[in-house]
């Protein structure tokens, strides 16, 4: 009996070990309000609650939705219950949630919560014919440079020669000139604040260069707070930040992509442009996980300050991972790199980089010099040793909670 007790104690004592990182509370960029001035906190509630089940008592508005089926689209109604519902509950028990286009979110303070294998997926796919297709008439080969493309049948300019042929073999293909392939994504957000998403499976079409739709895109979005999602095949990227959004956390998610992607496995963007207005897009990637088949913005840069912590990377066929471009101020710590990833970092004119003496690179490589002012965030929060990263992001990232 006391030999029983002590093996469960040990074991309680490893699980709650392997997760004391997860505080299941918003932190990080998403609960303050400044650059610098730890002083200036947000309160990141979403709509009242995030976690699952909702608490007894809780006054807000809250709405359970099940899928319809593989063949209905289920974007009109999910945006509905964001317009009306303070917490939207995607049960995912009866199958898939289809869409058709991006789901669009414009309210603030709303929480989305995933339960029972939660997945929003597109419905429009890359299938294997048309990448055998694509393949053929040579793609992967052509230019992704400005001023190589052409004038498509439906009127569009296209800048890129692989853009342009991928699109125009596509319309010729599906006679669909109005190139509504192009829409397939799962979820955007513009123009609010304060909104949780958590424990959501995102699939989308297929990585493919046409100029598309990510799976989540966040456009003029403050103060909010996505955690333990998956994201998948996203036909433009997984996951962009842009458009002066700000004080933004993305933490315990996974990134990844399958033998359905093609081309354009660049999956998480901050700052659309050079362009970009100076002063937003602060934002904190924790505890990620960027996999399988992700190539490319891991993330990428510009503008903002980027707190990049205990994150890892175990994507091989990586061929540019932490990027700090264009006026950008990153802070990198504590991240576990695999020694099979091979250009894990490369910086463009960013402000300031911080990369501090905790992250694991693999023996023998070089590690990237500092650049500029050292590099602070306005928060307190507590770094894993990067020697427990693998363990604890693999064992806990993704749509792993609310079975």
């Amino acid at each position: 009996m006391k030999r029983a007790v002590l093996l469960f104690l040990w074991a309680w004592s490893v699980a709650v070990g392997a997760t004391e990182y997860d505080q299941d509370k918003p932190f990080g960029f998403c609960t303050v309000a400044s650059r610098t001035d730890a002083s200036k906190t947000f309160e990141c509630t979403g709509g009242g609650c995030y976690t699952y089940p909702v608490p007894v008592g809780f006054a807000g508005r809250v709405t359970v939705l099940t899928s319809d089926g593989p063949e209905k689209d289920m974007k009109a109604k999910i945006e509905e219950s964001i317009k009306n519902c303070d917490v939207i509950i995607l049960d995912g028990s009866k199958g898939d949630f289809i869409v058709s286009a991006n789901v669009e979110c414009r309210a603030s303070n709303r929480t989305i919560i995933g339960i029972h294998n939660a997945r929003l997926s597109t419905r429009w796919k890359v299938t294997p014919k048309l990448r055998r297709e694509l393949e053929n008439i040579g793609i992967p080969h052509m230019s992704t440079s400005r001023g190589t493309g052409g004038l498509l049948p439906g009127g569009a300019k296209v800048g890129e020669q692989a853009e342009f042929y991928t699109r125009k073999f596509i319309i010729w293909q599906t006679g669909d000139t109005a190139e509504h392939f192009r829409k397939a994504g799962t979820m955007s957000l513009r123009r609010c604040q304060n909104v949780i998403i958590r424990n959501i499976t995102f699939i989308g079409p297929g990585a493919i260069d046409v100029g598309g739709n990510d799976l989540l895109t966040f456009n003029e979005v403050r103060n909010s707070w996505v955690d333990h999602c998956t994201f998948i095949d996203g036909q433009d990227g997984n996951f962009d930040i842009s458009s002066s959004s700000d004080y933004n956390t993305v933490s315990w998610c996974t990134f990844s992509y399958t033998e359905r992607s093609f081309m354009h496995q660049n999956t998480n963007l901050v700052g659309y442009s050079d362009r970009e207005k100076p002063g937003f897009l602060s934002t904190t990637f924790a505890y990620n996980w960027w996999g399988t088949g992700c190539r490319q913005r891991m993330p990428m840069g510009r503008i903002g300050k980027i707190h990049v912590l205990n994150n890892y990377y175990s994507s091989t066929n990586a061929t540019n991972c932490i990027n700090p471009r264009k006026d950008s101020e990153f802070l990198i710590e504590g991240n576990y790199i695999e020694k099979g990833v091979r250009k894990y970092y490369s910086q463009e004119h960013a402000k300031a980089v911080t990369w501090t003496a905790d992250n694991n690179v693999g023996e023998g490589r070089s590690v990237p010099p500092s650049l500029g002012d050292t590099v602070s965030v306005p928060y307190s929060y507590s770094a894993a040793p990067s020697s427990e990263v693998p363990a604890l992001v693999k064992g806990h990232a993704g749509a792993t909670l609310y079975k």
